[in-house]
């Protein structure tokens, strides 16, 4: 390779130094090995590594971003292209493929010639090899889990056995749940799990369409990695999980017996992540049974539209609520609370007032806030360090640092003594009585005293971890006999100093080093005694800043003390090995700390947001899910508003039941509608996550589910036609919210022609007013919908029972000049006119396209809601007829397209053909019924 090749980065790349025997043994063993596409492997060459074939063509593509990285390795007829990384570069790539990316694994290799072994390996789910390269210098803001899904066809329904494995915090889980063709509990459990890995049996049973769950888990952001069926056993498993989970086995054999698909699932976890071939694990995992309905449920469409989770792209923090909120202090601890928290909204309202209650404490109490700030910046990453002293080459490092951030929970509990506000009953119950009873001498006491006794404490602070001699009576032993003999070198350097008539340390001067101890002189002063020191000394070396010299007497005290101190160090590693085993005893000690300390530390975070954004947070009121209204007065968009340069307005939102839990809301495009109804969803979310919310004042009844769908924009970069896309996301919504979840939905139907976009989007209103009956908002173009509004007083409707309101976001338009002007105000009352046109003028559209659309919509706009008779006879030929319809018609055709929707939502998918021979009959019903309805027979 070059010696000229500079990547983008400016590091200059590492040459590939093989000789051509070299690379021909070395082409013929990666040739050999099985091809995985998405396996990243790179071999360690000590100084650099080397990436081949597709894999260089990747790296140097994706992170030296240019070709001229590549390098043939090997003669042209069977060459492969290379690239070579740095170590620096290597850790670049780790952290990318195994943090941040879902879709590659990666490999190490070590060895030499055409012999190399596979060393470590990772994917997304499963980093445990390569941790110690991963968090050297950044922390971990996510704890990576693995589920595995084993989907079986029991009596004509869909069961999911689920089992998942977090390795940062030794825990497994069990869950098993009927499930519908679109895997809409599988996807709230991915996304609350914080899922980065999925392992599905690769022969699934043939009934199953397994095409909607393999577009779940990549709309997660998930590996899918799929494995043998018969790795999904569950032979053994009591015996297995007997060895890895703490206490006795009796609960575990209890838990088991609850489950029959799930089983499985948990087989092939424990056998992809290796967990019992490494007896590290013996004793510490935890097992729990996962319930779907613990925590508010949100698929992957309601994360992204809410803006819950960073992005790769955000311009800075704020644009994620993530990003908002994360002001944790600890290192690493509260930033995976948090995340996991976002994605697991309580349900419970005694649960989220307790986090509101410790939240209003801090905001009320500066000195309380300033003082968890200050302490709990000291933590270390108590979960991480607790996770490496498992580790087999751990050494006396984490057992300091772990000493070092416990020793400050005293401090913490002082700062939390001082507070004495209406809140201190739950402050000392929820905090200071855990904190106080992992304290005592039982506990952290006996840690403390083993580490005060075992370590020697005093040279922490030059960097040395080093086992106090006093501690081992060996240890004692070797010290005393290593002083003597350096007492006995001293003398002999004073002796030698006499003897060569040189004053000590000015000039003769004792050194250790690569020869052990040796004496040194300047050149100068070797001149002067040339003579004696060739007759009665060993020179060793002569260099420019001195000569280097021995004699056999400080030979034999060096070699006696290269023995001892060997013997020393020897002696020091096993006591350090057992001080270190010993320590890992009390990790219930430290993982009871973390807990504790990581939810004060998150709570901290939202009361500093509250307090610290232009205008302050409120504390929401909560009430249960079957009663109170969704009132949010002055509310804001927390991620907008703390946006530079965007003066916000706020607005109100009143879902209140029999009145308006069902609002249609119209107006212009970028008028605010979208803001406004993903501004409710993110109040409610924060709401149940225990934080203030950005309004004026806010109450809340709490809701099991967030539906957030937003357009169809996406579909067809996945070959999915946007009117079937427009069915199935019709479908989940109908199939999945109950009357207590929280619907928003952003212009539907905008992705198909006029009249089938508005037959949907009316149809699916009346669906969620009359059988679904969730506070709904639903923002749209159609300002035709605003119709529905009117049948509230319909006696024979349940419209009246659930209220359905019209708002629109105002906008204003100058009579004299026709200008538009955005007011962002959302207010009640339907919108009366379109907008398009007004906001392609905004948009500096060409004056002649503007004239020719306002003459176009002016030959088909008509907004009477009466049918319009005219007499054929008087037609111009070729000229437009308006289409307009009657309330009776446009009633009784969506009623009938509401029920084809439920019909096609419900069509099994376990054979394709017998279920498009279905749907064929649905359409052609669906045909006949609209010979005698103009409204549905617009579409076909």
């Amino acid at each position: 390779m070059d010696g000229d090749d500079f990547t983008p980065e400016g590091g200059k790349l590492p040459e590939l130094k093989l000789d051509a025997r070299q690379a021909q043994g070395f082409i013929s063993f990666f040739k050999k090995l099985p091809k995985d596409p998405r396996a990243i492997r790179l071999f360690d060459r000590r100084d650099y590594y080397t990436a081949h074939d597709e894999n260089a063509t990747f790296i140097a593509r994706t992170y030296y971003h240019t070709m001229s990285a590549l390098r043939q390795l090997g003669s042209s007829s069977d060459g492969i292209s290379s690239a070579s990384v740095s170590k620096a570069m290597f850790e670049t790539i780790a952290r990318n493929i195994l943090l941040e990316r879902t879709d590659r694994t990666l490999e190490l290799y070590e060895g030499n010639g055409s012999s190399w072994r596979l060393t470590k390996s990772g994917t997304p789910g499963n980093i445990g090899s390569f941790e110690d390269i991963l968090f050297a210098n950044n922390d971990m803001q996510d704890s990576p889990v693995i589920v595995a899904l084993f989907p079986v066809f029991r009596e004509s329904q869909l069961y999911v056995g689920l089992s998942f494995l977090d390795m940062t915090n030794r825990k497994l889980g069990l869950a098993e749940f009927p499930e519908d063709s679109r895997f809409t509990n599988v996807e709230s459990a991915l996304v609350a799990l914080g899922c980065k890995e999925c392992l599905l049996p690769a022969d699934c049973e043939k009934s199953i369409d397994l095409s909607p769950l393999q577009d779940v888990i990549s709309n997660c952001n998930v590996l899918l990695t799929e494995k043998k069926k018969a790795d999904f056993k569950s032979r053994d498993l009591a015996q297995d999980l007997g060895r890895m989970i703490r206490g006795s086995v009796e609960p575990v054999r209890d838990l088991l017996s609850q489950f029959d698909y799930a089983l499985g699932a948990l087989g092939a976890l424990l056998s992809y992540a290796e967990l019992l071939a490494d007896d590290t694990n013996y004793g510490t995992y935890t097992i729990e049974k996962y319930s779907l309905n613990r925590y508010m449920r949100l698929d992957s469409a309601a994360v992204r539209a809410l803006n819950i989770a960073e992005g790769k792209t955000d311009v800075n923090k704020n644009f994620s609520l993530f990003g908002l909120m994360n002001r944790t202090c600890t290192v690493g601890m509260g930033k995976r609370l948090l995340n996991r928290w976002l994605k697991q909204p309580l349900l419970d309202v005694n649960e989220i007032n307790n986090r509101l209650d410790v939240v209003q404490a801090i905001v009320e109490d500066p000195e309380l806030c300033q003082g968890l700030k200050q302490q709990l910046k000291k933590i270390s990453d108590i979960d991480r360090l607790t996770h490496s002293l498992r580790k087999k080459s751990a050494n006396l490092q984490p057992v300091v640092k772990l000493y070092q951030s416990c020793s400050r929970v005293p401090y913490v509990k002082t700062v939390l003594q001082q507070y004495n506000g209406q809140f201190s009953t739950l402050i000392r119950t929820k905090f200071l009585d855990p904190l106080e009873e992992w304290m005592t001498e039982n506990r952290f006491g006996k840690f403390a005293s083993l580490v005060e006794t075992a370590i020697d404490l005093v040279q922490v602070d030059n960097g040395e971890y080093r086992i106090s001699p006093l501690y081992s009576s060996d240890l004692a032993v070797l010290k005393d006999e290593l002083s003597i003999v350096e007492d006995h070198i001293n003398n002999l350097h004073m002796d030698t100093a006499s003897d060569l008539d040189l004053s000590i340390d000015k000039h003769l001067k004792l050194e250790k080093g690569p020869f052990g101890h040796v004496f040194r002189i300047s050149k100068k002063e070797e001149q002067k005694i040339r003579k004696k020191l060739t007759s009665n000394y060993i020179i060793i070396e002569t260099r420019k800043d001195g000569v280097k010299f021995t004699s056999p007497k400080l030979k034999k005290l060096g070699d006696q003390y290269q023995a001892l101190l060997s013997e020393y160090t020897c002696c020091q590693k096993k006591v350090a090995d057992d001080v270190v085993k010993v320590s890992g005893t009390f990790s219930e000690v430290f993982e009871n700390f973390a807990a504790i300390l990581s939810e004060l530390d998150v709570l901290q975070s939202f009361a500093d947001l509250a307090v610290s954004c232009p205008v302050p947070y409120v504390r929401p009121d909560i009430t249960a899910s079957d009663e109170g209204d969704i009132i949010l007065q002055g509310s804001r968009h927390p991620c907008l508003e703390a946006q530079d340069g965007v003066n916000f307005i706020p607005n109100d939102c009143t879902l209140v039941r029999g009145k308006s839990w069902f609002q249609i809301i119209t107006g212009p495009n970028m008028g605010g509608k979208s803001t406004f109804i993903r501004q409710v969803g993110v109040n409610v979310l924060m709401a149940q996550v225990g934080s203030f919310v950005p309004c004026d004042q806010a109450s809340v009844s709490v809701r099991d589910c967030i539906f957030a769908r937003v357009g169809a924009g996406d579909c067809q970069l996945r070959g999915v036609s946007t009117f079937m896309q427009e069915m199935l996301e019709t479908a989940s919504i109908i199939k999945g919210a109950t009357d207590k979840s929280l619907i928003i939905i952003d212009e539907l139907g905008r992705g198909t022609s006029t009249y089938d976009g508005f037959g949907l989007a009316w149809a699916i209103c009346e669906h969620l007013v009359e059988v679904t009956r969730a506070p709904t908002l639903f923002a749209t173009h159609f300002h035709e919908l605003t119709a529905l509004a009117h049948r509230n007083d319909d006696e024979h409707q349940h419209a009246s029972d659930i209220g359905i309101s019209n708002y629109h976001v105002g906008a204003h338009i100058d009579p004299s000049n026709r200008k538009l002007t955005m007011l962002y105000k959302v207010e009640p009352g339907a919108c009366d006119q379109s907008f398009g046109i007004h906001v392609a003028e905004f948009a500096n559209f060409p004056e002649a396209v503007v004239a020719l659309a306002k003459s176009k919509a002016a030959e088909l706009e008509d907004f009477s809601t009466t049918p319009t008779f005219s007499d054929d006879s008087k037609d111009e030929v070729g000229s437009k007829r308006k289409r307009v319809f009657s309330p009776d018609d446009v009633t009784r055709g969506s009623a009938r397209a509401r029920l084809f929707l439920e019909e096609f939502a419900a069509l099994p998918t376990d054979e394709m053909g017998k279920t498009m021979e279905m749907a064929a009959k649905l359409k052609a019903d669906l045909q006949k019924d609209a010979a005698d309805n103009p409204w549905l027979q617009q579409f076909f």
